[in-house]
């Protein structure tokens, strides 16, 4: 993936979990969604990249608490 595309991919699944986790800063779950983008980055693979990306992004977002509203 190129650098627009990575921004899209990270910007579309961002907008997706802050939809389902409003509680929770858009700043920090964009920052888990760009460690789950580079944990993937290598892969040859990339049809099934922002679906893995949102899913394991989601998995460490269930459960956690808000980060305080100074970051929001």
């Amino acid at each position: 993936m190129d650098d627009t595309e990575k921004r899209e991919t990270i910007a579309k699944v961002t907008d997706r979990l802050s939809a389902r986790y409003p509680e929770t800063s858009r700043y920090y779950i964009a920052g888990v969604v760009a460690e789950e983008y580079a944990r993937l980055d290598t892969s040859r693979i990339r049809t099934y990249i922002p679906t893995l990306i949102e899913h394991g992004a989601k998995n460490r977002l269930r459960g956690k608490a808000a980060p305080p509203s100074a970051e929001r």
